[in-house]
């Protein structure tokens, strides 16, 4: 294990929310299930996950900045796995004055009438369409951009190329996929040191060794990461002939692909 991140900033440095939002789901000792995003995942979702994405605000940012420029009119914008709809709205306020709609879909009946909420409460000058159901069901259409923000990583993996090869027939011609993704790789002793590096950094965020190893045990039966390669090989299969990665943060990186 190599020496912890002391210098730097912890979320409570910078972030302050009472107890009701703060992700303490796996602070007291349990033997966790698999992890599920229920109810009491959705209610401290937006704090679990910026404090255990390294560079997740950035990705959120970029995502706009992206928007900005292939958003185009009369498409839409798919955010699939959309939680608590951080890409839909980071759409939505990069690109407030073009014809075009999103449409925010995830399984999860919490996230959905959490998103329904947020939108009712905030307002969206770009229509948001907010859909609860299986990504693999559904539709996708006129789209000149699709957003996988660490979704397909909760997916079979024997089901996932289906996903990408729905995503690229429904594509317009120079529409643009982004897939984040917690990654592994395939030397295993670079793997076990970024790894490392992110156990480190969560640490840094308030997040306990306990909190840490009950969270990872909920998670390994459901989030199953791939290498870049083999990320690489599905999007050509599917279709992509143009694509890399923008961005990685240790063990979690988000790539581009264009159609």
């Amino acid at each position: 294990m190599i020496a912890p991140l002391k210098n730097a900033l912890k979320c409570e440095d910078f972030m302050t929310q009472d107890d009701a939002t703060k992700d303490q789901l796996f602070a007291q000792p349990a033997l966790p299930g698999d992890f599920v995003f229920d109810e009491n995942v959705a209610r401290v979702f937006e704090d679990m996950i910026n404090r255990s994405v390294p560079g997740y605000s950035t990705i959120l940012a970029m995502i706009g900045v992206m928007a900005e420029r292939y958003c185009q009119n009369g498409s839409r914008v798919y955010d699939l796995g959309c939680s608590l709809g951080g890409a839909s709205f980071a759409v939505v306020k990069a690109v407030p004055d073009r014809d075009y709609s999103v449409v925010a879909i995830d399984n999860s009946e919490a996230m959905i009438a959490r998103l329904q909420n947020k939108i009712a409460e905030e307002g969206s000058i770009v229509p948001i369409q907010c859909r609860c159901e299986n990504i693999l069901e559904s539709e996708i259409a006129i789209a000149s951009m699709v957003i996988l923000n660490f979704t397909l990583q909760f997916l079979p993996p024997q089901q996932r190329d289906r996903v990408l090869k729905k995503i690229y027939q429904g594509l317009k011609p120079g529409g643009l996929l982004i897939i984040s993704e917690k990654i592994r790789l395939p030397d295993t002793a670079l793997d076990e040191l970024l790894v490392d590096l992110y156990h480190d950094f969560k640490q840094s965020m308030g997040y306990s060794e306990l909190e840490i190893a009950q969270k990872r045990a909920a998670l390994e039966k459901v989030l199953l990461p791939e290498t870049l390669g083999t990320h690489r090989s599905r999007l050509q299969r599917a279709g992509f002939q143009s694509f890399d990665v923008w961005f990685q943060c240790f063990n979690f990186a988000s790539i581009v692909a264009f159609k």
